[in-house]
């Protein structure tokens, strides 16, 4: 699947959004990929994780086990994970951290590949690596649909494998085009929603 697909298919399901976004991690971008109205759609996750199981195999040879960070990465985790015959766990917050919970184990000769949905400044992704470092095993890399760091996002020193990367402007709020100011801003991520 080339860039170009990906980026189609996320058009497609309405979720190439542009205007004006507060990101997770405070920043502003003319830009959101909202990731969950493609994957409300199973088969269009299917193709893409299909494509990223594809490019996964030729980087990294086998995987036994997919890790992703909840709650984001948890479909694109197990899809991925399904067409590459392996396990899918996934890491959730204990005590503000990241950890394996609910029994979750990583062997000591499992081949260990963290999934994230879209990466951007890189942070889940790696919380998620710190969390494995403590668990037998290897860790190969880490891998996400869309790369809208361009490949620049800090991911704890593991190898990356995008579906598509891109660059996408993000700006300090302090620190706007006037373009950008001039649009309400919309907040539409998960992190940080009242429980």
């Amino acid at each position: 699947m080339t860039q170009d697909e990906v980026l189609d298919e996320f058009r497609a399901a309405g979720a190439l959004l542009t205007g004006h976004f507060i990101l997770t991690s405070g920043r502003r971008s003319p830009v959101f990929l909202q990731k969950m109205f493609v994957f409300q759609d199973p088969a269009r996750t299917e193709r893409l994780c299909k494509a990223l199981a594809v490019k996964l195999k030729e980087a990294f040879g086998r995987i036994d086990v997919v890790v992703s960070p909840a709650v984001g990465g948890i479909v694109p985790g197990y899809e991925t994970a399904r067409h590459l015959g392996a396990r899918a766990i996934f890491v959730e917050r204990e005590n503000g951290k990241f950890a394996l919970r609910r029994g979750f184990e990583i062997g000591p000769e499992d081949r260990v590949l963290v999934i994230e949905d879209i990466i951007t400044t890189g942070l889940s992704l790696r919380e998620t690596v710190e969390a494995l470092r403590v668990h037998p095993g290897h860790l190969v890399g880490a891998a996400c649909l869309i790369d809208r760091s361009g490949g620049k996002a800090d991911l704890g020193g593991v190898p990356r494998v995008a579906l598509a990367s891109l660059v996408i402007p993000d700006y300090a709020a302090d620190d706007l085009p006037p373009e950008l100011a001039a649009l309400p801003a919309i907040k539409p991520g998960s992190r940080g929603l009242a429980a």
